[in-house]
């Protein structure tokens, strides 16, 4: 249905709907768009949160084991603080990264660093070196190695070597019962096997999510770009519109003034069949003009310049009844099913949008095309039906890229394009589907809040 032409039915309508602002609102909604690594750094910081909570239920959990079932004294006291100043800095950065704004990699690192500075405490306090759970220090590293830059990876690493070297000179020795050898050995054993398993777990739940946080954000970045490029192509593409514009203008104009001469001719006017021909070369040639017209005032003017107040039964009523009278076709069937009536700006380039869209159901199904006026929410739904052959599977999947066309003529497929980007710059989206039969739909929604007089409208 929608773009399958090398050029639209009505091409200018469609180029008309190309504004020159396009490139000082992509740059804008990229300006707004940016902080993507503040972001990713918000989630990792909130799974950094989630880790620590984690160890502080696995320091509880340890602890109480070693010490009542194993009967190992340990200083419960001081350990119990250590624990105690984990929760408070969990509370705190919980509060913290819900006010903050962004979150920097040395953010990262310095909680990071606390906790190495946490587990370092509780090493100290039952067997520095001698403790299995050293091995706890290599998952900080990782940890540091996937979120940090290298020399805050580094600065990590100085620091869990530093510390594993202190505990091996300062620790508080544990108070062992008597055992055999082979009885410690054995604990010693299980507790490297505890430590490798905690290890082991925490990494792949924990630099999985971070590493989904990170993909997230490079597909995001993607898409910035992306868009960026489709906004550039929307520019060259408006400029080749508005200076076409001003070329054609001066061939029409003497195209008209030499019909206006034939016209005046005795012996033209005479035969009543060439009148009525340089008749209908005039309103053609009239709708050419107009055409023209409505480009430069897409290029040069903002929305609002031009526009007059309506409502969205009388915008919809007209656009309907004008393309109705430019192209002699009768067979657009209009439904309005949008309710009760609100006050909007008469949008040109929406105008030019829909005509795009009705003009290429027009040129696939002569014999039916319908558009429903709908309202979902705070939503305009415009959905225009044909009977055509519908989109192919690979259009439907590329819907809105460029040079996307059934008909495989050289530049085809800008028409979809073209109103793919406009509707979403008013904030709306497209979409399309085939009927299970035959023929197509698309679906243009829009917010009212961006269509109404003045960024509001009545509900």
């Amino acid at each position: 249905m929608l773009e399958r032409s090398a050029s639209p039915p009505d091409n200018g309508r469609t180029h008309g709907a190309v504004t020159l602002q396009s490139q000082a609102d992509a740059r804008s909604e990229l300006i707004g768009t940016a902080p993507t690594d503040d972001e990713t750094n918000r989630k990792n910081m909130a799974l950094l949160i989630q880790l620590r909570w984690t160890a502080v239920v696995g320091q509880i959990v340890t602890i109480g084991g070693v010490h009542v079932w194993l009967g190992i004294p340990l200083p419960l006291t001081r350990m119990g603080a250590v624990i105690g100043a984990l929760i408070f800095l969990n509370i705190s950065s919980l509060v913290w990264v819900r006010h903050r704004a962004a979150i920097t990699n040395n953010e990262l690192l310095v909680a990071l660093m606390l906790d190495v500075a946490a587990l370092t405490a509780q090493l100290y306090l039952s067997g520095g070196a001698t403790n299995p759970f050293t091995s706890l220090f290599l998952l900080q590293v990782t940890l540091g190695a996937v979120l940090l830059d290298g020399r805050s990876t580094w600065s990590l690493v100085a620091l869990t070597c530093a510390s594993f070297v202190w505990l091996t000179v300062a620790y508080r020795q544990l108070d062992l019962p008597p055992n055999p050898l082979s009885e410690t050995y054995t604990l010693t054993v299980a507790g490297m096997l505890l430590g490798f398993v905690l290890n082991a777990v925490l990494l792949v739940v924990f630099v999985t999510r971070i590493n989904r946080n990170l993909r997230e954000r490079d597909a995001h970045l993607a898409a910035l770009r992306q868009h960026a490029a489709e906004q550039d192509h929307i520019v060259r593409m408006g400029l080749l519109a508005s200076g076409a514009a001003h070329e054609l203008g001066t061939p029409l104009a003497s195209l008209s003034v030499i019909l206006g001469d034939w016209r005046r001719m005795p012996d033209l006017a005479a035969d009543q069949e060439l009148a009525e021909d340089l008749e209908e070369m005039e309103t053609s040639l009239q709708r050419c003009k107009s055409i023209v017209t409505g480009i430069l005032v897409s290029a040069g003017e903002a929305r609002g310049e031009g526009s007059s107040p309506t409502t969205v039964a009388a915008f919809v009523t007209a656009l309907v009844e004008e393309w109705r009278d430019a192209r002699s076709a009768r067979t657009l069937y209009f439904v309005n099913t949008f309710g009760e009536d609100v006050a909007i700006v008469s949008d040109v380039a929406l105008k030019q949008v829909i005509f795009n869209v009705l003009d290429n159901a027009y040129e696939v199904s002569r014999d039916w095309v319908e558009l429903v006026a709908g309202r979902e929410g705070d939503h305009l739904v415009l959905s225009i039906s044909d009977r055509g052959p519908g989109f192919a599977p690979e259009m439907l999947a590329q819907l809105g890229k460029p040079y996307q066309s059934s008909k495989g003529r050289a530049g085809g497929g800008l028409g979809l394009f073209l109103v793919v980007n406009v509707v979403r710059k008013l904030g709306g989206s497209v979409t399309a589907e085939n009927h299970r039969k035959r023929g197509a739909t698309v679906r243009l929604t829009l917010p009212l809040a961006t269509l109404a007089i003045g960024g509001s409208f009545d509900a």
